[in-house]
């Protein structure tokens, strides 16, 4: 925390460069996507969608071929080359960059399953946010969140950030910071962090009576075995995937009362928090993000610090534009059309000053800053830096 963000860019930056292993000499991995497996935006299987399709055909190149240097200058390096079936596209950039933006749109769909809603945007708190889905996993999903790091590590050196909205406690896991019991098990599930609440401030029998009624009534507690009319909850509580567990052994058949009850909400706390940190699944990505980048480099960065450097941020500064934009020959930013243009982009929302973004170079976010302010080899030089405005081809008109 006591060091300026810039600086540890710049250090990141010269260990990215000092780690590539991919030289001019090698030809770029080559990867082909069919884009009829998802027309009309509807993905009929998982395995068709881009994600999948990248990663099958990834998963047979050495990582050491997708570690590149950073861009500083002309175009960039991309980690593959991407080619449409039945499309002609010219040049690497639009296609990586387009790739990139339809994964992660298919991650934050229902068409892949490595990614949950929190479900705290049920109630509209974190609406829209993601967190890793918590769940025992497979070895073909392993190979999925292994490629969904490696994709956070070629973002990284590609300098393009992922349109991804993920929790803080994602983050933090990523970069091995603890997680808040209390912050972040609030920010991820506010309905069990109540129900946690309540019964950690109970103050005697009869409130502990009242709210196994209120819990009975919404179907979530049984009978109590010694007075039958009397309802009261047992040890088990659900998965943030729907499941019922139960939080000990033998956790069906033991009710919850005034001397366990401080028990059952420090346990209910507990499987959240080990859904949050979702192990397994955490493995795999940093071991796929590891393949890419240097894992000690996370060691210097807060957790927001990391996703600026792969997310950057979801919103679109214009001044900040304005101050990178290049006017080809001829051209001044007193003309009035490029006045008329700027003003025209103020009047633009947020989402559509995104879906500009994304029409001029094919992302739609832009780095958290401008890394080629000193020109210097560890700073990059990428697009959407500097934006370029160029006066019309052919004979002057109207």
């Amino acid at each position: 925390g006591l060091i300026f963000y810039d600086t540890k860019v710049t250090v990141m930056n010269r260990v990215l460069n000092a780690t590539v292993q991919r030289t001019a000499d090698h030809a770029a991995p080559e990867i082909t996507l069919d884009p009829l497996e998802i027309v009309g935006g509807e993905i009929r299987s998982s395995e068709n969608s881009y994600f999948c399709q990248a990663a099958r055909q990834l998963g047979c190149v050495p990582s050491s071929q997708l570690c590149v240097k950073l861009a500083s200058g002309g175009d960039p390096t991309y980690a593959f080359n991407i080619r449409f079936t039945g499309e002609e596209v010219h040049g690497t950039s639009g296609s990586f960059r387009h790739f990139l933006w339809q994964v992660c749109k298919e991650l934050q769909s229902s068409s892949l399953s490595l990614l949950l809603l929190c479900p705290s945007s049920a109630v509209n708190k974190n609406k829209g946010k993601y967190i890793l889905t918590p769940s025992p996993i497979t070895y073909a999903e392993e190979q999925l969140f292994h490629f969904f790091g490696q994709l956070l590590g070629i973002a990284i050196r590609a300098d393009v950030p992922l349109p991804l909205d993920l929790l803080p406690s994602f983050w933090k896991t990523l970069v091995g910071e603890p997680l808040d019991p209390d912050m972040d098990l609030q920010e991820a599930d506010i309905l069990t962090y109540n129900y946690v609440k309540k019964f950690e401030n109970i103050n005697d029998e009869t409130e502990l009576e009242a709210l196994c009624a209120e819990i009975a009534s919404q179907h979530l507690a049984m009978e109590s075995p010694d007075c039958p009319n009397k309802p009261c909850c047992k040890f088990t509580y659900l998965t943030m995937t729907g499941d019922e567990v139960e939080l000990c052994p033998r956790g069906r058949h033991i009710p919850v009362g005034w001397e366990n009850k401080d028990v059952y909400a420090a346990a209910i706390r507990s499987l959240r928090m080990r859904e949050l940190q979702s192990p397994e699944c955490m493995t795999a990505v940093r071991a796929g993000l590891g393949s890419i980048i240097p894992l000690q480099l996370l060691t210097t960065l807060t957790p927001l610090e990391m996703e600026l450097r792969t997310c950057g941020l979801p919103y679109i500064n214009l001044e900040f534009l304005k101050a990178h934009t290049m006017y080809q020959v001829g051209l001044m930013e007193t003309d009035q059309h490029i006045e008329f243009f700027w003003s025209a982009l103020e009047m633009f929302t947020q989402e559509e000053l995104c879906k500009f973004i994304k029409f001029a170079c094919n992302q739609e976010r832009i780095p958290f800053t401008c890394p080629c302010k000193d020109g210097g080899p560890d700073t990059a030089h990428v697009p959407p830096y500097p934006m370029k405005i160029a006066p019309p081809d052919g004979a002057a008109g109207t």
